[in-house]
């Protein structure tokens, strides 16, 4: 899709979705830059590297959350990222590979840039996420939260919506917050993987308003039905202000508690069409 085009779009959805916000009186909440979670490209970077690079770039994107990418160097993509002026803020880490050594994580971290990194699945039984299994996670983030810490890196977890299981007074997702040093590690609320499992983002962020760092953006589409399964089809990713989520109440929260760094998240086969009617959304949302 050309630059054009995708400033068409742009133009488009701020005068289509922001309604009365669009021209509300007022300051725009949103004020922090356009991030972008790489996965949303999973498709792309196969094709060509600074193709998709160039694309992300076109989007006003000027930072990311991601890692390294197969078929260029971890110094390589360090630099295609300076000449676009992206900044890598955080890096993703598999749950198993980060509770065996931090090694490869922080080296990878230092070379990006990151200063946080992010785990955004901890393993376990499909439709079992139990007291055990988050205990072995409160552990093992413990363990490697501190040891990134010791390299000036920051752990996060990324929430994805089955660990709203019921426990005692809340849920195990409390449990994993109560039990974890604020110290070494901290979190990244998904959007949509807070709301499908029943839950407010809004509230949620409130709730612990010192341990939210970074945030994905993603809206769920109107009419579907969550649950604590985690998974959903990537369809059901729509583009910021046309689904069933209060982006607005959660942007306004989010800019209370202080959050880092927002990075969009489309798994949606429709992406390219989705991104830029989702930035001009968040922008358009006034205080």
């Amino acid at each position: 899709m050309t630059m054009k085009k995708l400033i068409g779009l742009g133009c488009l959805a701020a005068a289509l979705l922001g309604g009365s916000d669009l021209f509300a009186q007022g300051k725009p909440v949103y004020t922090a830059p356009i991030g972008l979670q790489a996965y949303t490209f999973r498709g792309s970077w196969g094709k060509g590297i600074e193709a998709t690079l160039d694309t992300i770039k076109s989007l006003g994107v000027t930072e990311m959350e991601g890692g390294p990418i197969a078929g260029m160097t971890t110094e390589e993509l360090r630099k295609q990222l300076d000449k676009r002026g992206i900044a890598m803020r955080s890096i993703g880490a598999d749950y198993k590979k980060l509770s065996e050594s931090t090694a490869q994580t922080i080296k990878d971290a230092k070379i990006l840039g990151a200063k946080y990194v992010m785990v955004a699945w901890i393993p376990h039984e499909k439709g079992n996420f139990n007291l055990e299994t988050a205990k072995k996670a409160v552990a093992d983030f413990n363990k490697a939260g501190k040891e990134l810490k010791a390299a000036g890196i920051s752990l996060t977890y990324h929430n994805h919506g089955y660990e709203f299981v019921p426990y005692e007074d809340g849920t195990l997702f409390d449990y994993i917050v109560k039990n974890t040093n604020p110290e070494y590690v901290n979190f990244e609320m998904d959007v949509l993987w807070t709301a499908f499992p029943g839950q407010d983002p809004a509230k949620l962020l409130l709730k612990y308003p010192t341990r939210w760092k970074l945030m994905h953006l993603k809206d769920l589409k109107k009419g579907v039905k969550g649950d604590l399964s985690g998974g959903t089809p990537t369809t059901n990713d729509v583009a910021l202000g046309t689904g069933q989520i209060d982006i607005a109440a959660t942007l306004k929260a989010a800019k209370k508690v202080g959050i880092k760094h927002y990075f969009i998240e489309d798994e949606s086969p429709s992406y390219l069409k989705q991104i830029p009617v989702t930035i001009a959304y968040i922008k358009s949302v006034k205080e």
